[in-house]
């Protein structure tokens, strides 16, 4: 389970999407999930469907990877569903010509719901599946900077986010070891009642956070022997900057927003 959590890997390949500039990338992601929450109808949703299918097959990162990142939120997308289902009024559902506590109005909103989570999961991760962190730190800052004149640290700030990025896969890999020593030593992780098995989960708790301290106790030693300073007065071997592919990205979304829009007010 924890090495379907693919949020937060890189994949150094060649695709239109890698060659975007952060910026657009980040920008373009906001409004996408401002999109997928403007859907409200079937021709939106199928709108929105297909061009966060386009992104998948735009990035040329396997499609198996999107789906795995699908798995440790299915329980939630199920149990956000079920939720749905059960507790939305209206017209109640029949089977067998018994009356379920069940809704047909519940039915469409947890297909919904489930969907937006669906579509939320996907496009973010492709966001990190096709820019690397430090790419990403310089995007974010540059996005930040002009709330620099207002004393904010955007260098500092940019920095902690995509460094939290990156070491997700880091602390899962650390976790995933941490419960194969002790399932070694007898540690039963799986067997039981779910309030067992979290409880069983508790005596790894204190190994990883001496492991994730040490690897930040780590990190900041090797940038501070390096006579690492971030800033404004930092220089970069590769300056970020928007090209052809940026404005043919911002052009393509433009469209789709406007249809988004437009199925929106006239369904």
């Amino acid at each position: 389970m924890l090495k379907d959590i693919t949020l937060g890997q890189f994949f150094p390949i060649d695709s239109p999407l890698h060659r975007m500039d952060p910026r657009t990338k980040i920008l373009l992601l906001i409004l996408h999930i401002v999109a997928i929450f403007l859907a409200n109808n079937t021709a939106g949703y199928v709108l929105v469907t297909l061009f966060t299918l386009m992104i998948m097959l735009l990035s040329r990162v396997p499609l198996k990877m999107y789906f795995r990142g699908l798995k440790p939120i299915l329980f939630v997308i199920i149990f956000t569903a079920v939720l749905n289902i059960f507790l939305t009024p209206g017209t109640k559902i029949e089977l067998f010509n018994y009356e379920t506590p069940m809704t047909w109005e519940g039915l469409v909103l947890a297909g919904k719901m489930a969907l937006r989570l669906v579509l939320l999961i996907i496009t973010s991760s492709a966001l990190t599946y096709t820019t690397s962190p430090i790419i990403l730190t310089d995007g974010i800052e540059k996005l930040l900077s002009p709330f620099a004149k207002l004393g904010l640290p955007t260098y500092e700030l940019a920095m902690m986010m995509s460094i939290a990025i990156r070491f997700i896969p880091t602390l899962i890999e650390e976790t995933d070891k941490i419960m194969k020593a002790q399932k070694a030593r007898g540690a039963d992780f799986e067997s039981g009642s779910v309030i067992r098995r979290v409880k069983a989960l508790a005596p790894m708790l204190i190994p990883l956070f001496i492991s994730a301290f040490r690897r930040a106790d780590e990190l900041a030693v090797a940038m501070e022997s390096r006579c690492y300073q971030g800033g404004s007065k930092r220089t970069r071997l590769n300056e970020i900057h928007f090209a052809s592919v940026d404005y043919v990205a911002a052009a393509i979304f433009l469209l789709f927003f406007a249809a988004l829009i437009t199925l929106r007010i006239l369904l």
